[in-house]
This record gives structure tokens, C-alpha cells and sequence, in this order.
């Protein structure tokens, strides 16, 4: 299944940028500014003013990936097999 990248324009701390991200991504955005009652752009600010290096929309991939990363694990069972390669 192809997720092609989708360029959209936000605000972040009142200026408007473009962010380019893959429609999983912008939906994993959304998910998490609701649980957390924040607006998109509240969560870009957020990201954006806690990143180190880089460039914003990789920022953001490495935001949600981090954040159902972080939710998954209590999930998973600690002595559940690993898949082998």
C-alpha cells in the first residue's frame, strides 16, 4: 500500500511553513493532538521547538514513530518470541 509524501502548509509560533509527511504520519499527528487536546500546530510547535537536528518533517516521522513505539511496548509480552530474520 502507497502512501505518497503530501506537502501542507501549518503555523507554527505564528509563522507558516510547509511540512511534507505521508498521509500515515499527518494521521498519527492528529491522533495524538487529540489524545492530548492540542491543536496540530500546538503539537508541530512542540516538536519542533524540542528537535535537535535536522529538518522539521523528519522531526515529525521521528515524533509519532517514537510515540507508538512508546505505547506499543507495555503491550508486548517481555518474554514473547522475536521473529526471526
Amino acid at each position: 500500500m502507497k502512501s505518497p509524501v503530501v506537502k501542507r502548509s501549518i503555523v507554527v509560533a505564528g509563522h507558516k511553513t510547509s511540512v511534507s509527511l505521508e498521509e500515515a504520519f499527518w494521521n498519527g499527528m492528529k491522533e495524538i493532538s487529540g489524545l492530548r487536546n492540542m491543536t496540530l500546530s500546538e503539537l508541530v510547535g512542540e516538536i519542533d521547538s524540542n528537535r535537535q537536528q535536522g529538518n522539521l518533517s523528519s522531526a515529525i516521522r521521528l515524533f509519532v514513530l517514537d510515540y507508538f513505539r512508546t505505547r506499543a511496548m507495555p503491550a508486548a509480552a517481555p518474554d514473547a518470541p522475536r521473529p526471526q530474520a
